[in-house]
């Protein structure tokens, strides 16, 4: 298998880009986010990869970071989500927005997404909800600040207890946690700015 390839981005395309290597071009199919965040043509790249071998074609699908390449492998061990439609799901939201979605069950924002209809969004929910911590986003996405997950996760759950939205919870736990803040001090810090 080839697990990353390293090399000069020669050309981009709506889906895909052709990577060099040694005098090889690689066709690797992409989604939008890796499209968006590789490079441009020319430059250096490092994309990592999932070859899918095939009786009639061998596909290399490739992602900017390991959390987009783990994201797409929880996404195709679904029944009935192969590698075309996990593709299309990475484009349509950032993995973070995906992540959070799928642990807070929000199926509405994945059906947003083209090509994804209402009864897949739910057992994306159903098969992936346990196996997700939107904790871990916050903590590794370039998007957030890199805080105490564990924390986030525990001001989450009680942030829960008192009667708030998964989505609220989630997002208030990680607005107002900084650093190294205890779970005990990041749920102070939202009754505080609630008013409470």
């Amino acid at each position: 298998m080839i697990s990353f390839i390293k090399g000069e981005i020669a050309e981009k395309f709506d889906g895909k880009i052709i990577v060099e290597n040694n005098g090889i071009g690689y066709e690797i199919f992409v989604s939008n986010n890796t499209l968006v965040s590789i490079g441009t043509e020319g430059e250096t790249c490092k994309i990592f990869t999932y070859m899918q071998v095939r009786e009639d074609a061998i596909t290399l699908y490739g992602f900017s970071s390991l959390e987009e390449k783990n994201l797409f492998n929880l996404l195709t061990s679904i029944s009935g989500i192969g590698s075309k439609v996990a593709i299309a799901i990475l484009s349509g939201l950032k993995i973070s927005e995906i992540i959070v979605a799928i642990a807070s069950e929000d199926t509405a924002s994945l059906s947003r997404i083209k090509g994804l209809g209402k009864k897949t969004a739910e057992r994306i929910v159903l098969e992936l909800k346990d196996k997700v911590s939107p904790a871990k986003v916050f903590g590794n996405e370039i998007d957030f600040v890199c805080t105490n997950s564990e924390a986030i996760d525990e001001a989450y759950q009680v942030l829960l207890s008192l009667g708030l939205t998964k989505n609220e919870s989630m997002q208030l736990a990680r607005a107002n946690s900084a650093g190294k803040d205890t779970a005990e001090q990041i749920v102070a810090q939202v009754l505080k700015n609630m008013g409470r």
